[in-house]
């Protein structure tokens, strides 16, 4: 990179601003960080909270949550109830609650984020000098202390039931409204308050400079398990690591999850295991062994895991530009479709979500144009080179940053932020998946069929960038956070960037999120780049497995029965509700989570079954098929299952209705006839190339296969067929 104008870094024939525009909000200047975090910080974390204020707010990593207050850290097994609106499992009033607090001293000032790594942090309590380390982590039912200045002490809602030890026991096992924990303190270690709410520690050795200690939650109150758990407690999780691989082959994802643990009691032992909670996206796809116990949680049932690592595998089912035009589909009137497009063009910059949606559609739209007229794609292509590379550049005429219509870098926190900025995403640092995803994908639109634009001398420096921004895959990268936007092991994104909420942070739209990934998968096939084509691909993948059983539950087993729906539109830490931020019609608390159909959003067709159920219960819940908003979604959706169907109930309103702002009548259309032709997504049959599809209809199989490269390539499916598929273009069988 080489710095061009005053403010303005060049990249390529690209380049960001080196501050906001004049005027322009970004995040705060005031970070809650020890001196010793240096470099990029994560946001759009679980406990993202602990960052931007002054101790936090609750933070769910499943199955505890914990909120970091003046006290000490507030410690939480969540109960799970079934709402009107969905399913709640927060931390309310701190009546079901202990705190892990410091004998030396009642209150600290604040709580700083002190480490982080891929799925656990540590926050820092301090005052003067008393100290108070605290680590915890998605999936791990332990808290661990270590301490300066005093020994542990544990505050209790209520009067606990301790079942095992006593006051001269290191370990402790009790109960409290109906929750087990396990206290587990140095050995020697003895005991006052027994029989009161309020538990300290006492640890005969003074002269160790930090004294550590554990909790955890048990899924029981047997003295097995509290042996289990003891047997690991003082293997303190010190780094937490995710690795995938993807096996072009079988078309198969392999996520491993590895801890190192730091073991206090026992500094020479070999054990130096700790004990997991899998999520069940994780427990259906893992062959590690199961242990006996369960824990609730929002997100169902949780089972226990012990190690260093566990592994999980997930199909890769392909994805596509867009869909092919095959046999039987109306050219004329597509064109037709298309050619209205060009009429009316948006005017002048929109902000990065609305402009991004722009982007994405004219993807869409030159794609689908490509196979029927190359003067439409021309077209389409052109106003997207023109949108595109006017927003990778931030200098004007004279070389100076602009006003909009640009991407500034924020140093504090490690992030470019586009302006004109939306919903958060510049002063909170929402949603810039979302919006970058829209951009990266149009952008793989025009490198799928000219590389050359996307080199890194010319285009690509700067999406390389905004794919950094959202999903850098180094841990050591200098100017952005490693994965910003995605969380390993919950297997999903975040939107807020902030998690300044008392449900813990969220994640709305789970289908942009896809949008993003599927976009990495194109470019990295555009520019032959296989690293960013497999960071994509175990990104889509794991987020598709996420949505099926946290947004959608396509089994029916994950969700407590009384639950109505078979959606949840928006998952938090601490529940998942059927609403949106912005409107709560049925059409959009389905359709938010579908939007925007492209050639990789075939996932949602996975399984026709549920398909088939989300579009009766949406049908019901507007007392027949009268869809008003966003009818267009629902029809795409609906031909996932019945094509046929979905195009006699476009037909039957003359082919017009109203369009989604990112949709365009000639994606409904061409979409409903594809499916109409190819028959229904067919997940039994894979492929060793990324850009493909299987359907099966009424006549069998088709597969369809897209070739970026010049060169014929062949695909094979695991069925065995095999497919041609010439340079730059589509091939479908039969």
């Amino acid at each position: 990179m080489a710095t061009g104008g005053e403010g303005v870094v060049k990249v390529g024939l690209g380049s960001y601003a080196t501050q906001a525009p004049s005027g322009a909000k970004g995040p705060p200047e005031q970070v809650w960080k020890t001196e010793g975090v240096k470099g990029p910080l994560p946001t759009n974390r679980w406990w993202s909270s602990l960052l931007w204020t002054k101790h936090s707010l609750p933070q769910f990593a499943h199955p505890l949550a914990v909120c970091a207050q003046p006290g000490g850290l507030r410690v939480c097994y969540p109960n799970v109830a079934v709402a009107p609106i969905g399913i709640m499992a927060g931390m309310p009033g701190g009546g079901e609650d202990l705190v892990l607090g410091h004998s030396g001293v009642a209150e600290f000032p604040d709580a700083r984020l002190a480490e982080w790594n891929d799925w656990f942090v540590t926050a820092l309590f301090e005052n003067g000098k008393s100290r108070m380390w605290v680590s915890y982590g998605h999936g791990s039912p332990f808290v661990y202390g270590l301490f300066q200045g005093g020994h542990a002490k544990v505050t209790l809602c209520a009067e606990p039931k301790v079942w095992s030890g006593d006051a001269a026991s290191a370990t402790l096992g009790l109960s409290v409204r109906g929750k087990h924990y396990g206290l587990f303190a140095p050995e020697g270690s003895t005991w006052a308050g027994l029989g009161t709410k309020v538990l300290s520690c006492n640890v005969p050795r003074a002269e160790v400079v930090k004294v550590y200690f554990s909790l955890a939650l048990l899924p029981d109150d047997k003295p097995e398990t509290l042996r289990l758990f003891q047997s690991v407690a003082h293997n303190h999780v010190t780094d937490t690591r995710v690795e995938w691989a993807y096996d072009p082959a079988k078309s198969e994802v392999t996520t491993t999850f590895r801890v190192r643990t730091m073991p206090y009691q026992d500094p020479e032992g070999s054990d130096r295991s700790t004990i997991f909670a899998l999520y069940p996206h994780q427990w259906m796809r893992t062959s590690a062994k199961l242990l006996p116990g369960t824990y609730r949680s929002v997100r169902g049932e949780m089972k226990l895991a012990a190690g260093k690592e566990f592994a999980t595998r997930s199909t890769f089912h392909g994805v596509l530009p867009v869909l092919p035009v095959v046999g039987g589909e109306d050219k004329a009137k597509l064109l037709g479709c298309l050619e209205e497009e060009l009429k009316g063009k948006p005017p002048g910059t929109g902000d990065t979500y609305w402009e991004g949606k722009r982007l994405g559609k004219l993807a869409t739209l030159a794609g689908i144009a490509e196979q029927v007229d190359p003067k439409l794609e021309a077209a389409f292509l052109s106003e997207l080179r023109q949108r595109i590379e006017g927003w990778l550049n931030a200098a004007d005429a004279q070389g100076k940053p602009r006003a909009k219509g640009l991407f500034a870098y924020n140093r504090t926190w490690g992030t470019l932020i586009g302006y004109p900025p939306s919903y958060g995403s510049d002063d909170q640092l929402n949603d810039h998946h979302f919006h970058y995803g829209y951009f990266l994908r149009a952008a793989a639109g025009i490198a799928l069929r000219d590389p050359a634009w996307a080199a890194d001398d010319k285009w690509g420096g700067m999406l390389r960038l905004l794919a950094r921004d959202i999903a850098s895959p180094r841990r050591d990268d200098a100017m952005f956070p490693y994965l910003r936007s995605f969380d390993c092991y919950a297997g999903h994104s975040w939107a807020s960037g902030h998690a300044r909420f008392a449900d813990g942070n969220n994640q709305e739209s789970s289908s942009e999120a896809m949008n993003a990934w599927a976009a990495l998968i194109l470019l990295g096939e555009a520019l032959g780049d296989a690293k960013l084509r497999y960071l994509g691909i175990w990104l889509y993948t794991t987020e598709m497995e996420a949505i099926n059983a946290y947004w959608f539950d396509v089994t029916g087993t994950l969700r407590p029965k009384e639950y109505p729906s078979p959606v949840l539109t928006m998952l938090w830490g601490g529940k998942g509700v059927r609403e949106t931020w912005f409107s709560n019609k049925p059409e959009i608390v389905y359709g938010i989570n579908w939007l925007p159909f492209h050639g990789g959003s075939l996932y949602l067709g996975l399984y026709p079954d549920y398909v088939k159920r989300c579009y009766d219960a949406l049908a019901a819940a507007k007392g027949g098929k009268g869809f008003e908003d966003w009818a267009d979604l629902v029809l795409m959706y609906h031909a996932l299952d019945d094509a046929p169907d979905a195009l006699r109930q476009l037909e039957a309103r003359g082919g017009r209705m109203p369009i989604e702002a990112g949709n365009s009548r000639a994606n409904l259309v061409h979409w409903l006839h594809a499916l109409a032709a190819l028959g229904r997504v067919d997940r039994t049959v894979t492929a060793d190339h990324p850009l493909y599809a299987v359907f099966r209809g009424a006549k069998g199989r088709s597969y369809v296969a897209y070739n970026a490269g010049a060169t014929p390539r062949t695909v094979k499916f695991s069925d065995g067929t095999m497919l041609e598929v010439k340079g730059k273009g589509f091939a479908v069988r039969p």
